[in-house]
């Protein structure tokens, strides 16, 4: 049975955007596991909305490649597959790899300040062994790399990769029998963060050569980290 949530908006919300939230969380954090069927009434009595709503919810999902509509039976959650992860995988490597670049020749102090902070929420995150909160603190990290190279373009196109990114970044942390972090998991995140703090390192030295390097290393073992999937 989901979890029943708070019927009440905040702000302007509309009843279609609270549901989407509160499936697209479910999704991304796991509670709706990969062929999970999710029904048009269960979504409904769970954020204390009608069915039409969630009709409008389930198609902005579908859009976003979490879901597929099944007619009259509800709607399937998508896994992660292979080929998503390559593509997902490549776009950051064209993007980050440029971004790194530029970020090390145009960012002042106040960017390795932001990052340490990012990179502090990851510390924090992995001792509570919370796999979304550290796969949010990740993405943010990178964001705000590519933000700091000034082209609002690049940054809204990297921006479009979020939801996919935190759901292989938790995917990537949790046992797939349990559904929690496990010892591997722990690892992975100490390692990862060794990485970030190589590329927050090499832009505080604002060494080029070496935040290339960072952010191939780091990218290399995102790759092999989820071939295991």
């Amino acid at each position: 049975m989901m979890d029943t949530v708070e019927a009440q908006a905040t702000g302007p919300q509309s009843a279609a955007d609270r549901v989407y939230e509160y499936a697209k969380a479910g999704i991304l954090g796991r509670r709706f596991a990969p062929h999970d069927l999710l029904t048009e009434g269960d979504l409904a009595a769970a954020v204390g909305v009608s069915r039409t709503p969630v009709r409008e919810a389930l198609l902005r999902l579908q859009a976003d490649g979490l879901i597929r509509l099944l007619p009259k039976r509800g709607a399937l959650v998508l896994p992660v597959t292979p080929d998503e992860m390559a593509d997902v995988l490549e776009t950051r490597r064209l993007i980050e790899t440029f971004a790194i670049r530029k970020a090390i020749g145009a960012a002042g102090p106040s960017l390795v300040y932001r990052l340490e902070d990012h990179l502090e929420r990851m510390r924090q995150a992995a001792r509570a062994h919370a796999a979304r909160d550290y796969a949010e603190a990740d993405r943010d990290f990178h964001e705000e790399i590519v933000a700091a190279t000034g082209n609002d373009i690049l940054t809204t196109l990297y921006r479009s990769l979020r939801d996919r990114q935190l759901r292989m970044g938790v995917v990537n942390l949790l046992d797939e029998d349990t559904g929690s972090v496990d010892p591997a998991g722990v690892a992975r995140m100490r390692a990862n963060i060794a990485d970030h703090e190589a590329i927050r390192h090499a832009i505080a030295a604002r060494s080029v050569r070496a935040g290339e390097a960072a952010v191939g290393a780091h990218l290399e073992r995102a790759e092999q980290q989820l071939r295991r999937h």
